[in-house]
C-alpha cells in the first residue's frame, strides 16, 4: 500500500471513528431518557413515530434539510453527527421502552410494597432488568450508523465515505475498497463488542 493511501486511510478512518463515537454519544444521552419517559407517560408515544418517520428519509435527503437549519446547518462535521443521532434514535428509543415496559409487573409491585420510591424501582429494578434489552437497541443503532456514516462525504463531513465516492468517481475499485472494508470491520467490532456485552447482561 503506498504511503500516501497508508496515511489517508489512517486519518479517515479516525474522522470515521469520531463521527460514529459522537452520534452514539448523544443518541445514547438523549435516546434512553427519551425511552424512560415514553414508558411513564403513554401520552409520549408520539416520539417513538417521529423517530420511525425520520428512519424512512434517505441519508442524503436529510443531509440536504438540515444543512439550511441554522446554528446546526451547513457543510461539514455538525449536520453529519445531527443527521447520525437522529438516525440511531429510534432503535434506541424503542429498546429502552419495551425493556422498561417489559419488566414483569409482579416484580415492580414486590419492588414498591418493600418502600421504593418511583427512582429507586427505576435505577434498582426495571433498569438492570432491561439492560440486555437496551445494549441490543445500542448495537443495532452503532451498527446501522458505521454504514450511514460514509454518506458524511457528500456534504464534507470526513471519513470514509471519502475513499468510495472518490473510487466511484474515478472508477477506481481499489479506493472503494478502502473506504467499505475498514467500514465493515468497524461495523463487525462493534457488533461483536456490543453482543458480548449484551451476552453478559443475560440473565444466568
Amino acid at each position: 500500500m503506498r504511503s500516501d493511501l497508508r496515511n489517508d486511510l489512517i486519518r479517515l478512518s479516525a474522522e470515521h471513528l469520531s463521527l460514529v463515537a459522537s452520534a452514539m454519544l448523544i443518541a445514547i444521552v438523549v435516546g434512553i431518557p427519551l425511552g424512560i419517559l415514553i414508558s411513564r407517560r403513554p401520552g409520549a408515544k408520539w416520539l417513538l413515530n417521529v423517530s420511525g418517520v425520520i428512519q424512512t428519509i434517505p441519508s442524503l435527503a436529510l443531509f440536504g434539510f438540515l444543512i439550511p437549519v441554522p446554528f446546526i446547518g451547513g457543510i461539514g462535521k455538525s449536520t453529519v453527527i445531527v443527521a447520525l443521532v437522529l438516525y440511531a434514535l429510534l432503535p434506541i428509543l424503542r429498546n429502552t421502552f419495551v425493556g422498561i415496559a417489559s419488566v414483569d409487573p409482579a416484580v415492580c409491585e414486590s419492588a414498591i410494597a418493600m418502600g421504593m420510591t418511583n427512582g429507586q424501582l427505576l435505577r434498582q429494578v426495571q433498569l438492570p432488568l432491561a439492560a440486555r434489552t437496551i445494549i441490543a437497541g445500542i448495537r443495532v443503532a452503532t451498527v446501522t450508523t458505521v454504514g450511514t456514516a460514509t454518506i458524511a462525504a457528500a456534504i464534507g463531513g470526513g471519513g470514509l465515505g471519502v475513499f468510495i465516492f472518490r473510487g466511484v468517481a474515478t472508477v477506481d475499485t481499489a479506493q472503494i475498497l478502502a473506504g467499505a472494508i475498514p467500514s465493515a470491520l468497524m461495523a463487525l467490532l462493534a457488533d461483536g463488542g456490543l453482543g458480548w456485552l449484551e451476552r453478559k447482561l443475560s440473565p444466568a
